[in-house]
């Protein structure tokens, strides 16, 4: 697919020297969901807020949609829509008024049908006589949803959109976001909510103190980087290893009722044939087993802690 957003030697120092981006190289196809994952401070937020025209980069270069950031910079903006972090918005307006203006900022013609589908999806169009103070923190932030897709973006920007949601919305936004992404538009979120990129996206980008350490495929990189565990639950409890078994990355759990072996998913040979057969030498009996995997949020962590 091709790139709908081109990021290239991006930096960015604010005055105070903090180094917000430190060389920022990144591409991103259109019609995917990419999840950028980091801890609080690494740097998200600057780097959306520079796409999106909020913030003025430090050095390299943007490209949206083949539009240069700086140099076409409303042709560039016009593709996208954001949802940011903060609710945002003229309080005393109606929704109906405020997604209306929002679409008109943007040059678009009006159109009542669209906007009256996107409230529709978005729960909000019994609520479009409302006036914005008067909506509960979620119908505040569907708002700036809706205001964020009223000229059509070919771009969606979600910085934390569910955070502090409830659940009913933070379905309804899935859920739409699933139905933009059919329809070709590009999503990019970020997420204290792991297991929602987990589930949604296509790529996963890590950002830490300003650098992009890793961008990878979902599923690549929860074969290459996640481990799996086999609990065997033992019949009768362990005060410590035998000897013979230090080989094996085990680990005593449960208060010495279980066995725990770490293994490399990838590996060819997971050693976990060689182990039974040793156990069942050493009269080590188990009455139950059980398999998992790493999860994205393991994965996750696991980068964020070792650099």
């Amino acid at each position: 697919m091709p790139s709908v957003i081109s990021i290239q030697q991006l930096n960015k120092t604010y005055a105070s020297g903090h180094p917000a981006l430190k060389t920022i190289n990144l591409e991103i196809s259109q019609g995917e969901i990419f999840a950028l994952l980091g801890p609080n401070g690494a740097g998200k937020t600057t780097l959306i807020s520079i796409i999106c025209g909020i913030v003025n980069p430090g050095g390299g270069r943007v490209l949206v949609g083949g539009k240069d950031i700086i140099k076409d910079y409303r042709a560039a903006r016009s593709q996208i829509g954001l949802v940011p972090q903060e609710l945002v918005s003229d309080v005393f307006e109606t929704v109906w008024a405020t997604v209306t203006f929002s679409r008109g900022l943007f040059g678009k013609k009006p159109n009542p049908a669209y906007l009256e589908q996107l409230l529709k999806d978005l729960s909000l169009w019994d609520k479009r006589d409302a006036k914005i103070f008067e909506l509960s923190g979620g119908m505040k932030r569907r708002v700036m949803i809706a205001k964020a897709l009223s000229h059509e973006p070919q771009i969606l920007f979600l910085d934390e959109p569910t955070a502090g949601v409830d659940v009913e919305l933070r379905r309804d936004m899935w859920n739409m976001v699933r139905g933009l992404r059919e329809r070709g538009v590009t999503i990019i979120l970020t997420t204290h909510y792991i297991e929602e990129a987990e589930e949604m996206a296509d790529r996963i980008g890590v950002i830490r103190k300003g650098e992009i350490i890793l961008v990878e495929d979902k599923q690549t990189l929860m074969h290459k980087l996640g481990k799996k565990q086999l609990t065997l639950h033992l019949q009768q409890p362990l005060t410590s290893l035998p000897a013979t078994l230090a080989e094996y990355s085990l680990e005593l759990a449960e208060e010495g009722h279980a066995l725990v072996l770490t293994y490399d998913a990838q590996r060819e040979h997971s050693g976990i044939a060689e182990l039974l057969q040793a156990l069942a030498e050493l009269g080590i009996g188990f009455k139950d087993l059980q398999s998992s995997q790493s999860s994205l949020e393991d994965i996750f962590v696991s980068l964020v802690s070792s650099r």
